[in-house]
């Protein structure tokens, strides 16, 4: 039979080589909680592996801090720069190792999907992004930099994606799960 948790912490990160942003929530059932969100400054490195670097221990040590269940990543958004889309890669996959290393799941999702799932339009800017979660979280103060709540973002993005089918209590991350375990009910 399957458990589920009543309780989860998400982490989202929002990769970047010069400022990563990144938000923890605390998911109790359909309720979501703002536990932090911050950024980390890289802008004054000039080496792009010191950068990585950074971003992996800073990782690190905010999963051992908030001891999350899952981690959401914001998926690099094709640009025209292929150097830029690399350097982007690069501090995703440094996060995700970091994640990796702690026995973390993770989950990626694209810039659209998110802005999508928290304002209802997947064209939004940052700064409606932004007054739709101090407005869903309940919290006052601006950030200095918008990627804290796009890090943000990506963690209530993950929750959001949880689909309960009715009867079962199983709970599924997205619609891949929910249609691999519900063959039958699919035409």
């Amino acid at each position: 039979m399957l458990v589920e948790k009543k309780e989860r912490v998400i982490i989202g990160i929002d990769p970047g080589t010069s400022i990563m942003g990144y938000g923890v929530i605390l998911e109790k059932g359909s309720k979501i909680e703002l536990i932090t969100m911050g950024i980390v400054r890289m802008d004054h490195l000039d080496d792009h592996f010191l950068k990585l670097q950074r971003i992996f221990e800073k990782t690190i040590v905010l999963i051992d801090e908030y001891k999350p269940d899952a981690m959401a990543l914001e998926a690099p958004f094709y640009g025209k720069n292929i150097q830029v889309m690399l350097k982007l890669g690069r501090a995703q996959g440094v996060a995700m190792a970091a994640a990796l290393s702690r026995d973390i799941p993770i989950t990626e999702y694209a810039p659209r999907k998110i802005k999508q799932s928290i304002t209802g339009s997947g064209s939004a800017g940052k700064e409606q992004v932004a007054a739709m979660l101090q407005t869903l979280l309940k919290f006052k103060e601006t950030p200095q930099f918008l990627d804290a709540t796009d890090g943000l973002a990506v963690a209530v993005c993950h929750s959001f994606q949880r689909v309960s089918t009715s009867g079962t209590g199983k709970s599924y991350s997205g619609w891949e799960a929910f249609a691999k375990d519900n063959k039958k009910r699919l035409k």
